[in-house]
């Protein structure tokens, strides 16, 4: 028997290319990165070269942002140099061994300590917190900085603006910075740029993409932090955008889609520690250095309403992983009870191991999330997990389309002890809470640049239990009856979606 081959040249050149760009891809991809990660990238790349490999070039490669990390290896230094005199927590905190641990990791992967700080009002009515800000922001006598995610000069955050430009006109330096694509993709975008120019705001786009001026970036990289700050003295951190509830699209509109979120106003010292990675993020965009003496004196307060709390940021700058290792510390600190909150649930290897196992450690695990996410690929690369989780015992709760529950926060042992500060630091599951920006997703742990707070002691315990136990009222639980009867053709795309989950 013979055989014959009848190839012609260019047939030849193209299967020895292909060939050769799969065998280096093959020792390249894996480098630096998780095996799940690694293997959705090169069964991309193998199965679909001519797609797979633009796509790693652009979206896979970490070379692009070389420039942040610097960037951000030298602000890490520069706090660590600030406080290098300061503890990891006051001294007078009586924490609880695996608290004090916690605090020690987000120090170490983030350079900002504990520090004592008020509580002001935990805001979850959009409306209110857009007076309250409007409000301080007319209060204001020196500077306000804010850096959100989408932003959009709308009929609902108008009070904002305006407040932003009458404190421009009587000599307030207002620093507005919101990410590129985050926010483009909402109506008069081209018009608010020339509105805010108009009203004397200094503002800059985040990771900006710009081929025509040579300003270039992964396109999938986001600045997904949440902040402001009011004279260094009152300061903003949560899950709420500068955009109406509706975010403003004709699909949403449709759909009656209304967000769910949650904004915390803060005083003291945790101030001090937000103005910083403020600095560092309007430095990246702007080469401009901000002076942060006058937030830096600012003295730890005492009361009712005063917490334990530390900045928690978090981003591709961050090469260490800080919201992921927290995260994964505060659930393994768990000891009766973990409530999870979270729009989009995309956990990574480490995350989903967490989870399950507290459940078979006997700790009850509540997990909130949307009925349908708002977006579809997430919808279904979430749910893909739902049948693990079920199956390890975790009640998984969907809160009722078409509002969106976008608050990110978790929860560990909100019914132990008092939550109020002090207490004693011997006692087992110690309340802990991480809120924030951050969803618990591959993308917020990985491509997010993010902002945070560790929770180790206080009244913001109790507002979050608080908050909790509303959203788990309205809510309806999800069982393994009822999702064992989902279609065929739901499990597919499920499991599709699943394998995008991991394109890092």
């Amino acid at each position: 028997m013979t055989f014959s081959f009848d190839l012609s040249v260019w047939q030849l050149v193209a299967m020895t290319i292909d060939y050769a760009i799969k065998f280096v891809m093959i020792g390249i991809v894996p480098e630096n990165r998780r095996p799940a990660s690694a293997n959705a990238w090169l069964l991309l790349i193998l199965l679909l070269p001519i797609v797979g490999l633009p796509l790693y070039l652009l979206m896979g490669s970490t070379l692009v942002s070389r420039r942040r990390h610097r960037i951000q290896q030298r602000a890490t230094a520069a706090l660590n140099d600030i406080y290098t005199r300061t503890p990891d927590h006051p001294a007078d905190a009586r924490l609880a061994p695996d608290v004090a641990s916690m605090i020690r990791l987000n120090r170490e992967l983030t350079g900002f300590p504990a520090e004592y700080s008020r509580v002001r009002h935990t805001w979850t009515d959009y409306e209110l917190v857009m007076r309250r800000l409007a409000t301080l922001i007319d209060a204001a006598t020196s500077y306000i900085d804010v850096e959100i995610y989408a932003v959009a000069w709308d009929q609902t955050t108008g009070p904002v603006f305006e407040a932003m430009e009458r404190a421009v006109q009587r000599g307030v330096h207002v620093r507005l910075l919101f990410d590129h694509i985050g926010s483009m993709k909402y109506p008069h975008f081209r018009a608010l740029k020339r509105r805010l120019t108009d009203a004397g705001i200094d503002w800059h786009l985040m990771l900006p993409l710009n081929l025509l001026r040579g300003r270039f970036r992964r396109p999938d990289l986001r600045n997904h932090r949440k902040l402001v700050v009011i004279d260094g003295r009152v300061g903003f951190i949560g899950s709420l955008n500068l955009i109406d509830r509706g975010y403003l699209m004709p699909n949403h509109r449709r759909a009656g889609r209304q967000w769910v979120d949650t904004f915390i106003e803060l005083e003291g010292p945790i101030v001090t520690s937000m103005e910083s990675l403020f600095a560092v993020d309007w430095y990246t965009e702007s080469g401009e250095l901000i002076d942060l003496h006058t937030a830096a004196a600012l003295p730890s307060p005492h009361g009712e309403d005063v917490n334990l709390v530390q900045l928690l940021p978090s981003g591709p700058g961050y090469q260490t992983e800080p919201n992921l290792r927290s995260f994964n510390s505060l659930i393994h600190h768990a000891s009766e009870r973990l409530i999870l909150c979270s729009p989009y649930f995309v956990p990574d290897e480490s995350l989903l191991e967490a989870v399950t196992t507290a459940c078979y450690r006997g700790i009850r695990v509540d997990l909130l999330v949307g009925e349908k996410a708002d977006q579809f690929m997430v919808n279904h690369a979430q749910s893909s997990y739902y049948e693990q989780l079920l199956d390890a015992g975790v009640h998984i709760w969907e809160f009722p389309a078409p509002y969106v529950l976008h608050t990110k926060f978790a929860l560990a042992d909100p019914e132990v002890g008092s939550g109020s500060g002090g207490g004693s630091g011997s006692g087992v599951g110690r309340p802990v809470a991480i809120v924030g920006s951050s969803n618990m997703d591959i993308r917020s742990f990985s491509l997010n640049y993010e902002s945070s707070l560790f929770v180790a002691e206080g009244t913001l315990l109790r507002d979050l239990h608080r908050l909790a136990d509303t959203y788990l009222s309205v809510s309806s639980e999800l069982t393994p009856e009822r999702w064992n009867r989902r279609p065929w053709y739901r499990r597919y795309v499920d499991n599709v979606m699943k394998l995008t989950s991991a394109l890092q």
